[in-house]
């Protein structure tokens, strides 16, 4: 979708315009932010299970002592 909808309150008015140049490249660059800000979530994510992990290996706890833990 490349238009803008802006609506009056007061008056109901509802204008659907196409989106400026800057609002488009304002829009490029919200979207790669989100994308990276979800990978980088994502990894944290994944680099902290391994931690996790490899504390119950270097614990020596079975995955029924892990889940009791859970």
């Amino acid at each position: 979708m490349t238009n803008a909808i802006e609506i009056n309150c007061a008056t109901g008015e509802v204008i659907e315009r196409p989106l400026t140049a800057a609002e488009l490249t304002q829009r490029e660059a919200d979207a790669k932010a989100a994308l990276d800000a979800k990978a980088a979530d994502e990894k944290a994510a994944a680099d902290k299970e391994a931690k996790r992990q490899a504390v119950y290996a270097k614990l020596g706890l079975t995955a029924d002592e892990i889940a009791a833990l859970a």
